[in-house]
């Protein structure tokens, strides 16, 4: 069932379509939320917007992420849904309970699986790219996965120009299901990736977007303006403070405010409004601690980026050189 008050896109060149605005439970569901209440009227308000795509990963609260959210997913129709979950990072000490092997790949899914309670996920991502595994054997895996009916789609996350097109290359050669989408950070102030080749890259292969950390973990919002909250995200996760908190961003944030108030809209939603108007962006992935902080994204569906925005938007946040 459409819901009238959000947008749809295709994922890619495939026929899934997803809602522009997505939600995903890194840091936050399992992690700084554990109240399952509060999950379950978060969820049940992003589902009601209209929000189908709903993003988690096995290595997020080491698999608690997956549970809580899956507890309220299940409550839901299954075919209106559209639910991720990723595999790379290390779930243990042993040596083979990480990357992207085979045995990793086969005995992660069946476990996010267990965990999210469902019979298949609709996309599946290859975390980040693993040099220690022969690319062959992770593509064939998740063509096995796709043909097993475990994985609808298969995607990646964080992979390189490069390393899209060699994938892409090597299962058309040896007729495997390609990967259909790629998750990568993607900001005001993160935009060297997707410039400098992803976007062309998704785009020869037919590949969507569903990008990540588009408030820059909350930096964008201006609530850093005056230092760090006690009750904050860069407050409590350390390394988020220090990739985040510097004099010359602080200063960028704070001069997007004219730009906001112009448009009749928080920076937040600018933020995310931009994010959502640049080509080849299937989904942006959000996150939200409150219902109200869900309710004042959904607003970011609402703003009109001008092509005059856009420039002065470019002119104060310049590719950044790292």
């Amino acid at each position: 069932m459409s819901k009238p008050d959000m947008t749809y896109r295709p994922l890619g060149h495939s026929g899934l379509q997803v809602s522009a605005l997505s939600l995903g439970g890194w840091t936050t569901y399992g992690g700084s939320v554990q109240d399952q209440a509060l999950i379950e009227s978060i969820l049940k308000a992003a589902f009601d917007a209209g929000i189908n795509f709903f993003d988690s990963a096995d290595i997020y609260e080491k698999g608690e992420c997956e549970k809580v959210m899956g507890k309220v997913l299940r409550q839901f129709p299954r075919h209106e849904l559209v639910i991720s979950s990723k595999v790379f990072f290390p779930m243990s000490d042993d040596v083979n309970d990480r990357g992207l092997s085979r045995k990793h790949i086969m005995e992660s899914v069946h476990r996010s699986l267990k965990r999210m309670g469902v019979e298949y996920l609709d996309l599946y991502f290859c975390h980040r790219p693993d040099p220690n595994t022969p690319l062959e054997e992770t593509a064939r895996a998740m063509d096995d996965l796709v043909h097993q009916g475990k994985v609808l789609y298969w995607g990646t996350s964080q992979w390189s120009a490069e390393q899209l097109r060699a994938v892409n290359e090597l299962c058309n050669e040896r007729n495997l299901y390609r990967p259909q989408v790629e998750q990568p950070q993607y900001s005001l102030l993160v935009r060297h990736i997707i410039d400098g080749g992803v976007r062309q890259a998704a785009a020869d292969y037919g590949m969507g977007m569903v990008t990540w950390s588009p408030l820059a973990s909350g930096f964008l919002t201006g609530k850093y303006d005056e230092g760090i909250p006690t009750d904050s995200r860069l407050a409590k996760i350390d390394f988020i403070r220090e990739r985040w908190y510097k004099p010359e961003f602080v200063e960028q944030v704070r001069r997007m405010k004219p730009l906001a108030d112009e448009a009749g809209c928080t920076r937040a939603q600018l933020a995310l409004a931009w994010t959502l108007n640049q080509p080849g962006v299937s989904s942006v992935i959000t996150g939200a601690t409150r219902i109200d902080q869900l309710r004042d994204n959904l607003k970011a569906l609402e703003v009109d980026v001008t092509s005059d925005l856009e420039r002065r938007l470019l002119e104060l946040f310049p590719v950044p050189k790292h």
